[in-house]
């Protein structure tokens, strides 16, 4: 039986995008926050003796970067949640030396930092698309 369908293509629409009611639901802060329950992990693994030294150093800066974003989202300005966007990346630069650290002194092997490091790497380029957009949204607004 011929369909009464005619042969062009379908065009289908994109789905719609996800509603931000939260910060919980921008997609760079849920890759944060996976950086940062790993970095939490490794601080864990750490010997004594660097409990209270490059372990909060890595436990600090990671919560950092899910914290600026988590506040700027919450401030009321665009030029706001920028600046504190900035901030989480200046974070994330840290805690990559701090890993880099690590590897350097063989807490985590090759593999583990390679992970951590690739994980880092995707935090930057959403949090750099979260300022481009957010910039973007504070052009448009002018």
């Amino acid at each position: 039986m011929a369909s009464n369908r005619p042969k062009s293509l379908e065009v289908v629409a994109a789905p719609p995008k996800a509603t931000i009611t939260d910060f919980t639901d921008l997609e760079v802060w849920k890759a944060a926050r996976e950086l940062r329950i790993s970095v939490h992990g490794v601080a864990r693994q750490l010997p004594d003796y660097e409990k209270y030294g490059l372990a909060g150093q890595l436990r600090r800066a990671a919560t950092s970067v899910t914290a600026n974003i988590a506040e700027g989202y919450g401030r009321y300005s665009y030029q706001e949640n920028a600046q504190f966007c900035r901030q989480a990346r200046g974070s994330l630069y840290e805690l990559r030396d701090h890993l880099m650290t690590c590897g350097d002194e063989h807490y985590l092997s090759e593999e583990e930092s390679a992970e951590l490091e690739r994980l880092a790497h995707r935090v930057i380029q959403l949090i750099n698309g979260y300022i481009r957009s957010t910039m973007a949204l504070k052009a448009r607004a002018s």
